[in-house]
């Protein structure tokens, strides 16, 4: 097999897929969630879906299914699995929104604070294990290049698509 030059996208008229930012930026985000999730998964009974549903109320405090999707960037179906399996754990209640009776708010429970607060440090702990990796000046850069992807994404979105 021949080496393809660093960064190359398209070797021999083929394009080289381990090279495409999408998906290695995917692919990693796949293994350091099920890294994370190690963490949760026996101990809480929870999965990656669960848990970043949980963490976002945790963070941000009661809202709407709509704005869980909006702040994870899950899909709708994904979603409305983890809070129907949060609601079956007793980790989150669902509320008719006073204001818009067709919407629902969703709030952690007691226990899913308790949850919560016993899950944070432990992926935390996961986080700092990863990024040990990277030196100081690395995690800045990947933090900055990161946060620049995050505000290109929003800005400018998806590219066109082309006829």
């Amino acid at each position: 097999m021949k080496s393809i030059p660093k960064g190359a996208l398209v070797a021999d008229g083929m394009f080289v897929l381990e090279r495409f930012v999408p998906f290695r930026l995917s692919v990693l985000a796949n293994r350091m969630t099920r890294a994370v999730a190690l963490v949760y998964a026996r101990r809480f009974n929870v999965s990656a879906p669960e848990w970043r549903t949980l963490a976002v109320l945790g963070r941000f405090g009661a809202m709407t299914a709509n704005s869980v999707v909006e702040r994870t960037a899950m899909d709708k179906v994904r979603v409305s699995r983890a809070v129907t399996r949060l609601l079956e754990l007793g980790y989150i209640t669902r509320k008719t929104d006073p204001l818009d009776r067709r919407r629902a708010i969703l709030d952690l429970t007691a226990s899913g604070h308790n949850v919560y607060r016993q899950i944070v440090p432990r992926a935390l702990a996961v986080e700092r294990e990863l990024l040990q990796a990277l030196d100081r000046d690395e995690r800045a850069a990947f933090e900055s290049a990161i946060s620049k992807l995050e505000n290109r994404i929003v800005v400018a979105g998806p590219a066109a698509e082309e006829d």
